[in-house]
């Protein structure tokens, strides 16, 4: 059985490095997921098809970032209760969390099948691309409890300190999604029907041996579902809402982006989007290192002992600093090489390049972000982390990017996105040295 960590005690550099390297690796795995569906479906079925899938999966974001903030408000709820060491307090909040999520999950399924024709239509789906998109959209909405609850399982284990388990979990999925995605597209014939029941079933299985192995071993005190309190619930929303909005406001501010982009012409847009693919996964190291200190807080702001959740977002921003700092510093150097995977038009490869090698130098400032705002967010102070990504993306990124793109052409943009990690990092410092989120308190007792 994985190792489950007791964040109130012990090393927390040890700590931290051993339970955030799972989540690094399952952050891959899940990244390596989508990239799979992508191949086999472009591939196998051709343009139109890949094009259904993402417009179908603009669709699916949006219940994704549902998730994601409920599965933030669990890992600070879950966390803080396993620090408290109150099993009755866990099994309540577990139980609330399995009732709310079956049933929104259960709305946005009948929802979402039944409407997809319509929600295609209003993002203007070609017409060429429109009975795939729904087919695939269906499929998807079918199976979204078993998204939820694939979701859930890692955010449970997370919030008690097991890392580990989660990643094979999500393991086994990518494995059965690589095998099923050409038995059922090609073999069985089912086009990108195929690729929908392929993902539905990969972590519909995923999400089953998860919490079968769970109740095996009594990781966690799940219960037969009963209604809950309505405290419970309100908590639930009141952490989860702010925390979904989050993901609509990051969502926004990169749209915002992009139309600064485009307006420097195709090139600059190519070399973007090249940049932004590499992007996304060189900040998966900040991302999981965010998801580790939120549970290592959780569980000692549960405890009340703050000199250690102290203690955490120090180690965190100085383990971010060097990871992100090296990575940046490898990225500047090689980062044409990084761009020419997925571009060669040379003026798009040279802005690519351009933007990477500065951007890159500023990680280590956005991950001061993500460690401290992960450690305000395990104290359940989810509206000033809301405020603070708007003013991150809002007030700060979307106007310096187009600011300096207007004062210095297409490399203004990278000037302006840097530029913004590093006010923004300074925003982030501020408010967790001077702001009032310890003094939240999300339960009555605390």
């Amino acid at each position: 059985m994985a190792k489950k960590y007791d964040f109130t005690k012990g090393s927390i550099g040890k700590s931290l490095f051993y339970f955030s390297g799972p989540i690094l690796l399952a952050n891959l795995l899940q990244t390596s997921y989508q990239f799979v569906d992508s191949l086999w479906v472009g591939n196998l079925l051709g343009a139109n098809a890949l094009g259904a899938v993402a417009i179908s999966g603009s669709i699916i974001f949006v219940v994704l970032s549902l998730i994601i903030g409920l599965n933030n408000a669990a890992l600070t709820i879950l966390s803080q209760q396993q620090g408290k060491q109150n099993e009755e307090g866990l099994k309540r909040y577990l139980n609330a969390f399995v009732v709310l999520m079956t049933s929104i999950a259960l709305l946005l399924g009948v929802s979402g099948y039944i409407f997809a024709d319509v929600l295609l239509a209003m993002l203007g789906t070609p017409d060429v691309m429109a009975a795939d998109a729904a087919a695939y959209l269906r499929i998807n909405f079918m199976g979204i409890l078993l998204l939820f609850g694939y979701n859930f399982i890692s955010t449970v284990l997370r919030s008690i300190g097991d890392s580990k388990t989660p990643l094979y979990f999500v393991t086994a999925a990518v494995l059965l999604n690589t095998v099923l995605d050409p038995l059922f597209i090609h073999v069985f014939g089912w086009g990108i029907s195929g690729a929908g029941y392929a993902t539905v079933v990969s972590q519909g299985f995923s999400f089953l041996i998860g919490f079968l192995y769970i109740i095996k071993k009594d990781l966690a005190p799940f219960t037969l579902p009963n209604l809950p309190k309505w405290k419970e619930i309100k908590l639930i929303l009141h952490i989860g809402i702010p925390s979904s909005l989050q993901m609509a406001v990051i969502s926004a501010g990169a749209a915002a982006i992009i139309g600064v982009v485009a307006a420097q012409g195709e090139a600059v847009v190519s070399g973007y989007s090249a940049a932004q693919r590499l992007d996304s996964l060189l900040m998966l190291p900040a991302h999981a290192l965010s998801i580790a200190i939120s549970s290592m807080a959780g569980q000692n702001i549960g405890a009340q002992n703050w000199g250690r959740v102290r203690d955490v977002a120090k180690y965190g921003v100085i383990y971010n600093f060097l990871i992100m700092l090296l990575i940046g510093i490898i990225v500047a150097i090689f980062a044409e090489y990084g761009v020419k995977l997925f571009i060669q038009d040379e003026a798009a490869v040279q802005f690519g390049t351009i933007y990477l090698q500065i951007v890159a130098l500023c990680y280590p400032f956005l991950g001061i972000n993500f460690i401290l705002n992960g450690v305000v967010r395990a104290a359940g102070a989810m509206y000033p982390i809301l405020i603070l990504n708007i003013i991150s993306f809002w007030i700060l990124r979307y106007p310096l990017a187009a600011l300096f793109s207007y004062l210095f052409g297409n490399i203004g943009i990278a000037i302006g996105v840097g530029a913004s990690f590093i006010l923004s990092s300074v925003v982030a410092i501020l408010y967790y040295r001077f702001g009032k989120w310890r003094e939240k308190k999300l339960f009555a007792d605390a």
